[in-house]
């Protein structure tokens, strides 16, 4: 039997470490300059892709390390140096995860490298399945993906929003609707190649926080995309759905509820890989915060002793680190189950991004309020880390939707 050890191991130490560096050395720097320009923060990709971290085979690392912890890591030490530059950085992971989770082994060397390019040519991409009318209610998605059989070629008509890098990207990954009458069981996801007539970038977003990640509406108008580009291909699509209407039929219902055993919806699918990655986005900030609270209450005196010394706040710091713990073990938990192939059979990993997203808002205004009027100014971070930390309780699943989600795994009933 293995050891059971919450110890990183000599690799993972080292990876770990680099990218702390990495963070200290590059990132932070940075951070102040790219939130106030709001703009995508490419000499940082570019260094980023320089010294590897930007990189497909980076990313393959951390993504098939065997116990799972590869990912959270990166993730943490990234988004401790800069929620809104580190997103801009691995929010490419993102479309990569949703061709990971429904392409064909062809599919995933083919378009996953695109994504990345190279140091000297730095590509980007997006995940698109948002929409002004679905957001959390993915299965009122509109955005309509038609099958040509006398080209083998899918058109795809619709507006999609939220998109992180969307317009700018050089691979969109698009979910789309091609059986209205399933819901969201009647979806499926594409890759729209580079140059591809009729994708256009709308509405760019300025945000309340993560202001350095680009954040745009994609606009599609009869965008053709040839056969191949089906995630997962049109056998395995027409079997899916063949499976779905029989089970509708055989039920009596037409709302797209999820039920045990039944098919995984494409923009389901993506985020369950990804739940637990973005909980460690969100204690990397956390972290972030906690850190600079400490220091300061360590070195800010009032009434002739430094703050510290008052219970007031010392437990508030105590109980923002064992938050962030605990955090930190939800989200290795979930990431370890993931790669180890053990079900979420109390939605661990819903509980992971949950937990971890609301300690990321918490801890950040506490740090607020330790520093005072200090941390309501531009010239500490936590001001930035606040803002930035709003985020996590709202993309890839609110809050209230990852209760839901553990709610009606735990209980076996459709809550609504």
């Amino acid at each position: 039997m293995a050891e059971f050890t919450f110890e990183l191991n000599d690799d993972q130490q080292q990876v770990r470490d680099w990218l702390h560096g990495f963070a200290a050395d590059v990132i932070r720097p940075a951070a102040s300059e790219w939130d106030e320009r709001e703009e995508t923060p490419w000499p940082v990709i570019q260094e980023a892709a320089k010294v590897g971290i930007y990189s497909l085979d980076f990313y393959a690392q951390q993504y098939f390390d065997p116990t799972g912890l590869g990912i959270p890591m990166a993730m943490e030490e990234l988004f401790w140096g800069d929620a809104g530059i580190a997103l801009s950085i691995v929010g490419t992971g993102l479309a990569a995860v949703g061709v990971l989770a429904n392409g064909t082994e062809e599919q995933i060397g083919t378009w996953i490298p695109q994504m990345y390019g190279d140091p000297d040519d730095v590509k980007l991409a997006a995940f698109c399945s948002s929409e002004p009318d679905a957001g959390s209610d993915v299965a009122s998605m509109r955005t309509r993906a038609v099958y040509d059989e006398a080209k083998d070629e899918w058109v795809l008509d619709g507006t999609k929003t939220w998109a992180t890098n969307g317009g700018i990207a050089n691979v969109h990954v698009v979910v789309a609707v091609v059986d209205p009458e399933l819901g969201s069981k009647g979806h499926a996801s594409f890759i729209v190649p580079p140059d591809t007539p009729g994708l256009t970038q709308g509405q760019k977003f300025r945000k309340h926080g993560i202001r350095a990640s680009h954040t745009a509406e994609v606009v599609l108008e009869d965008v053709r995309v040839p056969g191949a580009c089906l995630l997962g291909g049109k056998e395995k699509l027409d079997e899916r759905l063949a499976r779905a209407r029989e089970r509708a039929r055989s039920a009596g219902e037409r709302s797209g509820k999820q039920g045990p055993g039944g098919a995984k919806n494409a923009a389901m699918a993506t985020f369950e890989a990804s739940r637990p990655a973005v909980g460690a986005m969100a204690v990397g900030t956390a972290r972030a915060a906690y850190e600079v609270a400490l220091d300061y209450a360590g070195t800010r005196s009032q009434f002739g002793r430094p703050i510290i010394d008052n219970q007031g706040i010392a437990f508030q710091l105590a109980d923002m680190r064992t938050r962030i713990d605990a955090a930190r073990l939800l989200v290795w938990r979930a990431s370890w189950m993931a790669t180890t192939g053990k079900p979420f059979t109390s939605a661990e990993g819903s509980m992971s991004k949950l937990f971890a997203s609301e300690t990321a808002k918490s801890v950040t205004a506490q740090a607020v309020q330790i520093l005072g009027g200090n941390g309501f100014t531009r010239e500490y971070p936590v001001e930035r880390m606040h803002r930035d930390a709003a985020i996590y309780t709202i993309f890839e699943g609110t809050s209230e939707i990852q209760r839901l989600v553990i709610a009606r795994t735990l209980s076996g009933v459709p809550i609504r």
